[in-house]
Parts: C-alpha cells; sequence; structure tokens
C-alpha cells in the first residue's frame, strides 16, 4: 500500500509513529537521568568509603596528623591514578599538611557545590586536566596530640575522585540505550503500520465491494462486517437500492409520458389522413412527425441518463456487435451490403446494453445505407476507453459536411431513408456516459465514425 499525505492510513501512521518516537525520546532521556544519577550516587558512596577510611587512618600528632597507611586506598599511592586526598587546617589558604602520593604535587582547589551536615560536595580540577569530583569533612583533634590536653585542634580532610570513570557508565549505557531504543522504535513503527493495514483492512473490502458493484459484478454489499462498520454497510447498501428504485421509478415516468403523448399524436395524424389532402392535413402531418423525432430523442436521452447515474451496468460488447450484424444484414441484404466485424471476446462496455445497440446500430445502419458493398466494424480497448471504429466505402463527406451532419435533425440526402436524429442520439448518449463522437474520413474510401466509450474489465 502505498501511503499518501492525504490518505487516512497514512495520517493514523504518521501520527502514531511521531508520539511514539517522542514517548521514546522522554523515556530514553529519563533513563539516562537515572542512570547518571545511580552511577553518581554509587561514585559518591565510593568517596565516602575513602574518605571514612581515611578518616579512620588519621591519628592526632604532636603538631600535625599522622596516618596508618594499611587503612588507605591504595589507588592513593598510584601518580594520577584518579584517587586523591589531602589534610590541611581547617582555615582558608591553609597549606596541606598531608597528601596523596597521587597528586604528585599538585593541590586540589575544590569549588564547593552543596553541603550534607559535616560533609560538602564539589568538583575540581586534578592532575592531567581530569575532571573532579570532591568529598570533604571538618574533624578534630587533640592540638598536642593527646586527648587530656583538652584542647582541640580542626582539619580538612578531602578525597577526590576522577568523573571519567562515571562518564564512561553514562556513554556506554546510553550507547546501548540508542541502539535498543531505535530497535524499539523501529518495532513499534512496523507494528503501527500492521495495525493500520489490518484496521482499515474493513474500509478496504468496503470500497472493493463498491468497484464490484460499479462493475456490474454485485448488486450489493455482502460480507460480514465489523459493528463499526456494519451501519455504513447499511446505509450504503440503503442508497443503493433507494438509486435504483428512483431511477426506475424516471424510466417509468418517462415511458408512460412518451405514451401519453403519442396517443394523442396518433390520433392528429389519423384525422389528418382521414381528411384527406389539404394544406392544413398535410401541416398536422409534418408537425406531428416532428413532435414524435422529438419524443423519441428526448425519450431515449431520458433512459440513457437514467441508465448512466445506476451501479452495476456491464455489458459484453461481442454479443451486442453480433445481433446488430445478423439484423442489420438482413435488412439491407437486397443491396448486397457484407458488415464484418473484429471484436475480442473480453471487451466489456461500462454501461447498460440498450445503450450500446442504440448508438452503434445507429452507426452501423448509417453506414449501410451509404456504403457500396462493405462495412467494417472494429472494436478494441486502448487504456480505459472502448474505442469503436465503423467504416464505410461509401461516398464519404467532406470536413464541412462532417461539421454539419451531426446537428439534430440536419439530412444532407432527403433520398435516404431516416429522420436525421441518428447521429445526435449517439453523440448525446456519449456524452452522458464521458466518450466521444468524432466523424473522419476511411481509408476505404468512405466516412469513419469513431465512439469513444468507457471500458471496463
Amino acid at each position: 500500500m502505498r501511503l499518501r499525505l492525504n490518505s487516512l492510513a497514512a495520517r493514523l501512521i504518521a501520527t502514531a509513529a511521531i508520539w511514539t518516537m517522542l514517548g521514546l525520546l522522554v523515556g530514553g532521556l529519563v533513563l539516562s537521568a537515572a542512570f547518571r544519577t545511580a552511577a553518581l550516587s554509587n561514585f559518591d558512596a565510593a568517596l565516602r568509603t575513602d574518605l571514612d577510611g581515611l578518616i579512620i587512618a588519621a591519628q592526632p600528632a604532636r603538631g600535625g596528623v599522622v596516618l596508618e597507611e594499611r587503612f588507605l586506598n591504595a589507588s592513593f599511592s598510584r601518580v594520577y591514578s584518579g584517587r586523591y586526598f589531602e589534610i590541611a587546617p581547617d582555615r582558608d589558604g591553609a597549606p596541606p599538611l598531608l597528601a596523596s602520593r597521587s597528586l604528585f604535587g599538585a593541590r586540589l582547589a575544590p569549588t564547593i557545590t552543596s553541603r550534607q551536615g559535616q560533609l560538602a560536595w564539589g568538583e575540581a580540577e586534578g592532575p592531567d586536566n581530569q575532571r573532579l569530583r570532591v568529598l570533604t569533612q571538618r574533624i578534630e583533634f587533640p592540638d598536642n596530640g593527646t586527648p587530656a590536653s583538652g584542647d582541640m585542634r580542626a582539619f580538612r580532610v578531602t578525597v577526590a575522585g576522577d568523573m571519567a570513570a562515571v562518564d564512561a557508565q553514562v556513554d556506554s549505557f546510553n550507547g546501548i540505550l540508542i541502539i535498543a531504543f531505535l530497535l524499539l522504535g523501529a518495532g513499534l513503527v512496523v507494528a503501527i503500520f500492521l495495525q493500520v493495514r489490518i484496521g482499515l483492512l474493513p474500509l478496504r473490502r468496503v470500497a472493493a465491494a463498491l468497484t464490484r458493484i460499479r462493475d456490474g459484478k454485485a448488486q450489493r454489499l455482502e460480507g460480514d462486517f465489523p459493528k463499526e462498520i456494519a451501519p455504513l454497510v447499511a446505509e450504503l447498501n440503503s442508497l443503493i437500492a433507494h438509486g435504483a428504485e428512483v431511477v426506475a421509478r424516471a424510466r417509468t415516468h418517462v415511458s408512460n409520458l412518451a405514451h401519453f403523448l403519442k396517443t394523442p399524436l396518433s390520433v392528429l395524424a389519423s384525422e389528418a389522413e382521414a381528411a384527406g389532402p389539404s394544406p392544413l392535413a398535410d401541416q398536422v402531418k409534418r408537425q406531428v412527425f416532428t413532435m414524435r423525432r422529438q419524443v423519441d430523442h428526448y425519450l431515449t436521452r431520458a433512459r440513457a441518463a437514467g441508465n448512466v447515474s445506476a451501479l452495476g451496468n456491464r455489458t459484453q460488447v461481442q454479443p451486442v456487435l453480433n445481433d446488430l450484424t445478423r439484423v442489420l444484414s438482413r435488412i439491407h441484404q437486397a443491396r448486397g451490403i457484407e458488415i464484418e466485424t473484429d471484436c475480442p471476446p473480453n471487451l466489456f462496455f461500462r454501461g447498460e446494453r440498450q445503450d450500446l445497440e442504440e448508438m452503434t446500430g445507429n452507426l452501423i445502419d448509417n453506414a449501410c445505407k451509404w456504403a457500396k458493398r462493405e462495412v467494417h466494424v472494429t472494436a478494441r480497448r486502448e487504456g480505459a476507453q472502448l474505442i469503436l471504429d465503423i467504416e464505410d466505402d461509401g461516398p464519404g463527406l467532406s470536413p464541412a459536411e462532417r461539421q454539419k451532419v451531426g446537428t439534430r435533425g440536419e439530412r444532407l440526402d432527403e433520398s435516404v431513408p431516416g429522420t436525421g436524429l441518428g447521429l445526435a442520439i449517439v453523440r448525446d448518449i456519449s456524452k452522458l456516459y464521458g466518450g466521444t463522437f468524432v466523424l473522419e474520413a476511411s481509408p476505404r474510401g468512405g466516412l469513419l465514425a469513431r465512439l469513444a466509450l468507457p471500458a471496463i474489465s
């Protein structure tokens, strides 16, 4: 199914896909932030452990502090290891009394960002341009190294750790998260696409059923539909039945009107015939003849218009041409006219058989009237159109005559029987079906009448 921007499926899929992607994006950001918070919390816990070990290892001594290294993290002994500490007097600008060998002579200058009781958290730039997380705590020891002295001296104990490990964990998690969410997003989009396709299947079944009705392969929508679609199907069936009833009623009214008009016209013609030759009788006869032609013409046109508006009209072309050929061959048998037809059996006209008979019958009969010996009828399909070519080997017509002969009631030769309405009826009915009708010169020497009508499979 090719999705178009103005299709219902495209709108549903696009809307669901956009919201899905937004949801995954927000969810990914939340998960990434939560993981970073958890990683930082674990890192802070490790710093707190190092700080506690450092405080335990610190022992008061006269004039300062000494450390028992057995309680210290071994990373403090490796240069630029990422773990550092300092112990300094608790006053601004005081140099450290003790520092880890890992600092390799560098100093920690933390920027405090938060406090929790006696603990303070901050950031600092470490050796080798490392970004450090800093934890510091104030402690007090006896001034002379013995608790009995009573004088206490405050120190600031600081530990720091390289944030590169946290950043690496977060980057690794984000990479896995992005890949997982991309796969999940693709799977969800595919699921949405399948869901929309499956969900809209009943509507496509309705469209296919309407196509079958239009093609004349069915009379109503049939099948089991979901309860959400069932009312629509019922209404469409009701409209189809109502439309067929309206067309049938209109055709009946037109036929009745024609019958009611023909009866008084017949009476007038009989009275004029019975009155004998006179100017009045001749005038009545001519007017009655004209009125009959008009009644026949508009009756045919009204019937054709009703057929065009009805659904389900579908006519096979070959049987119609075969029947017309048999009938017209007998009518023109005395003149020795031969009618040849060339039509594939799988050619169908989107319309009613009577209309196709009306148009092709008029054209073939007209060709037989002017032909010398033969009439050739060819039917073919070009795209969505049915093309009918009716050719004769008669005298043909000039371009000016071909332009004039299509006018309603116009006759170029009164010696040939007819009313002059045949070609006008063909033109009117073909227009009702959205087709075209043209007259051209035939390679056989006579006239070529080309009729283009809607075709159907």
